[in-house]
């Protein structure tokens, strides 16, 4: 079964902006971390900055021809907050390095996210 071109081009553009998402996200995170903030203080911090950062880089590059809901947004990312601090904790059990343990939870819960995104928030506008 071929992935239609509509597809394709979205996921090509969701992770085009999730790079940059991501590195607004880390980049945040990393700076809070090394101001001396505690690792899970720095990821909600930098969660709820990048929050309205990729709500507005996502409805407005990846998913433009839907419309957005800015409440299922939230809960979206109030789900996706939960699995990435679970993420965070077990990884940071495995990973000595907090910068690393960020990286490698940021990208696991980013493949959740785009679903998340595609069927719950972003939902193709009505004909």
């Amino acid at each position: 079964m071929a992935i239609p071109r509509a597809r394709l081009l979205e996921l090509w553009r969701y992770y085009q902006m999730g790079v940059l998402n991501t590195a607004f996200g880390l980049g945040t995170y990393a700076l809070l971390v090394w101001l001396g903030m505690n690792m899970f203080a720095a990821q909600l911090t930098a969660h709820l900055l990048g929050m309205a950062f990729n709500y507005f880089s996502y409805s407005r590059h990846v998913f433009r021809d839907a419309d957005p809901a800015k409440l299922r947004f939230v809960l979206s990312y109030g789900a996706n907050y939960l699995l990435g601090l679970v993420t965070l904790a077990g990884v940071s059990r495995v990973v000595g390095s907090p910068y690393l343990a960020g990286f490698i939870s940021a990208f696991l819960v980013s493949v959740v996210n785009y679903f998340a995104l595609k069927r719950l928030v972003f939902r193709a506008k009505p004909a």
